[in-house]
C-alpha cells in the first residue's frame, strides 16, 4: 500500500468519450530522460520501439503517438525490486499477514464505507450475487477504502515491468508477457478515452482505483454502476463496488456458496501430500477429501462441488487449514494468494460484525 498523492481526473470519462476522439499527446512533464543508474531511455531501445510499432499496427493506433508514449516512459528503479519474491528461507506467517489487514483502523473505515454505500452494496449483491462483505473486504484490503490508491505513474510502472521485469524472478518470461499485455491495454484505453497516459497514478504494478484494477480488468469488468454514463473507479465508490462484483461474477462466483469450511485431520489416515498436491485448485469431492483423512465440518461434508485443502503457514507454529470452495478460488483470481483470499474474507466478516454491533447499539 502507498500514500496517495493522486491525479484521478484522467479516467472519469472512460465511457463517455467516443473512440474516434483524437488522443492527447503525453504531457510535457513526461518528456524527460528515464535514465536511472545508466539505463537506456525507452525511446532508444529497439525492443521498446518494436513493441510500440507492433502495438500500433495491431490496434490500429497512430504509430507516432504510441512511439512517443512508450519512449517518454521512465524506468522506475524501485519497481523491479518490489516484484521479487521473498528470499529463500523466509517463512510465511498467516497470523502476521492477517494482522496487516484486520486491524481497528481498517475495520472502522470499513464500517463507514458500508454505511455510506449500503444501497450500492445491496444492489451489487442482488445483481451479481456477490456478498457485500466480500466487496467490502476487497476494497479494504486493496486501498483502505480509497485512502491509499498508489502514487506511481501507471505508464511508468507498466513500461518498467514490460521491458525491465527482473530476470531473477522465477516466472520472469511469463510476467514480462503479462505486463506487455497490460501496457497494450493501457495505451489502447488511453487512446480510446482521449486521456494523457502519464496523468494517472496507481500501484507499482499499474493497478488503479479503489479496487486496484489492472488495465485489462478495467477493460473487461469495469461498469458504470452509478448510471452517470461514465466509469470512474477512482472517485465513484458505486462504480468501484459494481465493478468488483462484476469481476467476481466473471470469474465464476456462485451465489450462495460458502468460501470455505473448517477441517480437521485423522492422523491414522491423512494423506497430506495428496491433499496438498493440487494447491488451492478445488479438486476433491467432500467424500474423497474425507477418505484421505481430511475431516470436514457438517456443512462441508454436504458440499456438492469440488474442494481444495488450503494450507496457511504460521512461521514455526502449526499451519492453519481450511477446505476452500470454488468461491474461495474465485477470490484468488483477484490476487493469486490463499493468504490474500483469507484476509479479504476475514476483513469482510469483521467489518460486518462491527457494523451490526453499531446498528444494534443505536436502536
Amino acid at each position: 500500500m502507498f500514500k496517495t498523492v493522486f491525479l484521478a481526473t484522467a479516467l472519469i470519462a472512460a465511457c463517455a468519450i467516443p473512440a474516434s476522439a483524437k488522443p492527447q499527446k503525453p504531457s510535457q512533464s513526461a518528456n524527460r530522460s528515464n535514465a536511472v543508474q545508466g539505463s537506456t531511455p525507452y525511446a532508444q531501445r529497439d525492443d521498446a520501439m518494436q513493441f510500440a510499432d507492433d502495438l500500433a499496427e495491431r490496434r490500429g493506433l497512430d504509430r507516432e503517438w504510441v512511439r512517443q508514449a512508450v519512449g517518454q516512459a521512465r524506468f522506475l528503479g524501485s519497481v523491479p525490486k518490489l516484484m521479487l519474491p521473498p528470499s529463500k528461507g523466509t517463512a510465511k506467517n498467516w497470523r502476521v499477514y492477517r494482522s496487516r489487514f484486520i486491524d481497528p483502523i481498517r475495520i472502522r473505515a470499513g464500517v463507514r464505507f458500508w454505511q455510506e454505500h449500503r444501497e450500492a452494496l445491496a444492489r451489487a449483491e442482488q445483481e451479481y450475487g456477490v456478498p457485500a462483505e466480500i466487496i467490502v473486504g476487497i476494497i479494504g484490503v486493496e486501498t483502505i477504502y480509497g485512502q491509499q490508491m498508489g502514487n506511481f505513474r501507471v505508464m511508468d510502472a507498466l513500461a518498467t515491468l514490460a521491458f525491465d521485469f527482473p530476470t531473477a524472478h522465477p516466472r520472469a518470461k511469463e510476467r514480462t508477457e503479462f505486463f506487455r499485455r497490460e501496457l497494450e491495454q493501457w495505451l489502447s484505453l488511453s487512446n480510446r478515452t482521449n486521456i494523457d497516459p502519464f496523468e494517472v497514478r496507481g500501484s507499482y504494478a499499474g493497478a488503479m482505483g479503489l479496487g486496484q484494477f489492472m488495465p485489462s480488468s478495467w477493460a473487461r469488468f469495469a461498469v458504470d454502476f452509478d448510471g452517470d454514463s461514465r466509469i470512474d473507479l477512482f472517485r465513484s465508490p458505486t462504480d468501484a463496488i459494481g465493478s468488483v462484483a462484476n469481476y467476481f461474477k466473471g470469474h465464476g462466483w456462485t451465489t450462495g456458496m460458502p468460501t470455505h469450511y473448517s477441517v480437521q485431520f485423522d492422523p491414522a489416515t491423512v494423506k497430506m501430500d495428496e491433499l496438498l498436491a493440487p494447491d488451492i485448485l478445488p479438486t476433491f469431492s467432500a467424500t474423497s477429501m474425507q477418505a484421505k483423512g481430511a475431516l470436514l465440518d457438517a456443512a462441508g461434508a454436504q458440499h456438492a462441488g469440488p474442494l481444495a485443502l488450503v494450507e496457511l503457514e504460521n512461521g514455526g507454529d502449526a499451519p492453519t487449514y481450511v477446505a476452500g470452495t470454488e468461491n474461495f478460488y474465485a477470490i484468488t483470481r483477484y490476487n493469486w494468494s490463499s493468504y490474500y483470499a483469507m484476509a479479504v474474507i476475514e476483513l469482510g466478516r469483521e467489518v460486518a460484525a462491527a457494523r451490526n454491533a453499531t446498528l444494534a447499539s443505536s436502536r
